[in-house]
């Protein structure tokens, strides 16, 4: 059986248990409008075991919530 199939007169692509789709350098997952989601910078740790600030924890709630638009956006998450 294929892994990777579009079943025929449908609109969707399926993949079975032990499929792939392997996106190639340059290629992209996009929303509806085309519009690559831009890079979000890597969250950096609290060290010394100091508990985070207001300003820490703010800033790592912005990445979280840009790498949920992100997912939402090419339909990973609704």
């Amino acid at each position: 059986m294929t892994k990777v199939n579009r079943p025929q007169g449908g609109d969707q692509l399926v993949v079975e248990s032990g499929g792939l789709i392997q996106i190639k350098t340059g290629g992209m997952i996009v929303p509806n409008n085309g519009t690559q989601a831009g890079a979000i910078t890597n969250a950096v740790a609290i060290s010394g075991g100091d508990s985070p600030t207001e300003a820490e924890h703010n800033t790592l709630i912005t990445k979280l919530n840009s790498v949920l638009a992100a997912l939402r956006g090419v339909g990973i998450i609704a």
